[in-house]
């Protein structure tokens, strides 16, 4: 049983109630799940962004300035950064939210910094339950800000409505390598550091990438802002194309479209792990384990082990 009193100052913006809810979701055990099943009804309303890119692009001096910007207009901010999970703790490591110190004391903003927990994607599932508490909340604005390493992290467009790339001058060498996985998720991209040299030379591949990309009269052409994060330079333009991304799938019904998409992805990724869960119970399990002598000797195949264990696990379902 979830407490009433709970759920009540969480609705209310409670940041040690939204903490305390955020850590019962990490856990991910059943009272996280019927948490997240009483908050649905008052998610939907905040606005998500990713902001990815490779390492040491500014993308936490970036997070740090637009959040400024974004209390500057009365809006309230939730952050989530990503950060790989440590090899001693299995905790996030906190560089981000040390170097954000300066907007965690802002009662209008909330910092989670939350571990990979080793997904591939870079976003676990439950950097994704945490984002649904902070919409519950009431947080006008939700950043992820993610850990910056290329192709793996690709989910952060399964879950953000806008998704910014954040890159600098020195990126244009390896812009073209790029092109197939973290480039082609970006709704636009941010030239941080563009005060460097290189920065028309990263320009010129971005849009030459740009122009080979599959373009009708309403799609979406991502656009290309330049700025200096640490000098605040750029910051108003950030927000204003986000504003201009947003407008865009609001007019064009395809941020309810893009919302389902998500959903629908999450949907399946949950009910995967619950079958998942279910299917490796103990006595399954000892019979993999009985079978690998078999496999390894040559007198099974895999294939046939793997089948007997799922009709195995059909028969008990029909139970």
């Amino acid at each position: 049983m979830i407490s009433k009193n709970l759920i009540e100052k969480i609705f209310q913006q409670g940041k040690k109630s939204v903490s305390r809810a955020i850590t019962l979701v990490e856990s991910g055990n059943e009272k996280a799940t019927l948490l997240l099943k009483e908050l649905h009804k008052k998610t939907g309303k905040a606005y998500r962004i990713g902001i990815t890119g490779p390492p040491g692009a500014g993308k936490s001096t970036l997070t740090n300035q637009l959040t400024k910007f974004y209390r500057s207009q009365n809006k309230t901010v939730g952050i989530i950064a990503v950060d790989p999970t440590s090899p001693f703790t299995g905790g996030a490591l906190l560089g981000d939210r040390v170097r954000m110190s300066e907007i965690g004391i802002d009662p209008g903003v909330f910092i989670r910094s939350m571990a990979t927990r080793g997904s591939l994607g870079g976003l676990s599932k439950k950097t994704i339950d945490a984002a649904d508490v902070l919409d519950a909340a009431g947080y006008d604005y939700i950043i992820f800000e993610t850990v910056g390493v290329g192709q793996s992290e690709l989910d952060i467009a399964n879950t953000a409505d806008s998704t910014i790339v954040v890159l600098v001058p020195e990126s244009g060498d390896s812009i073209q390598a790029m092109k197939a996985g973290l480039m082609e998720i970006a709704d636009f991209f941010v030239l941080n550091k563009s005060d460097r040299p290189g920065s028309e030379n990263a320009i010129t591949a971005l849009r030459t990438i740009l122009m080979l990309r599959d373009h009708t009269e309403k799609s979406w052409l991502p656009n290309i802002i330049k700025s200096v994060a640490s000098e605040n330079i750029g910051i108003m333009e950030i927000a204003e194309e986000i504003d201009r991304h947003k407008s865009f799938l609001l007019e064009n019904n395809l941020l309810r479209e893009k919302r389902e998409e998500h959903f629908r992805i999450r949907i399946k990724e949950i009910v995967e792990t619950l079958m998942r869960n279910e299917l490796w119970q103990k006595e399954r399990m000892k019979d993999l384990n009985i079978s690998l002598k078999k496999v390894v000797e040559g007198e099974e195949s895999p294939y046939q082990i793997a089948e007997n264990l799922f009709n195995d696990f059909k028969q008990h379902l029909k139970v």
